[in-house]
């Protein structure tokens, strides 16, 4: 899909129940990078709805999560520093439902 766009997605959950299930939500949209942090090809449909699946999840006063837009998925090609494993951007998959 051509509209996709890649997002690094990172949190910080004050509650440990609040965020395991932040992670398994997440794991249903991208793929997990380090600790609270995600990296995700999502579709503007996919981003609206991973941000209201969230945005029932967290605590405002308490909870913090970022998306980083870095661009066209077909396009971008980030420029990252890794050290330790190395980093490679999501790459599209089929998905059988």
């Amino acid at each position: 899909m051509r509209d996709e766009h890649l997002y690094i997605v990172a949190y910080d959950i004050a509650d440990q129940k609040r965020w395991r299930r932040v992670f398994r939500l997440m794991k249903g949209f991208g793929d997990w990078l380090q600790f609270s942090v995600f990296q995700c090809r999502l579709s503007a449909r996919r981003h609206a709805e991973l941000v209201a699946l969230l945005d029932g999840v967290i605590h405002h006063a308490d909870d913090h999560v970022v998306f980083m837009d870095i661009g066209p998925a077909d396009q971008v090609m980030p420029r990252v520093v890794s050290l330790g494993k190395a980093f490679s951007p999501v790459a599209r998959e089929p998905v059988i439902v």
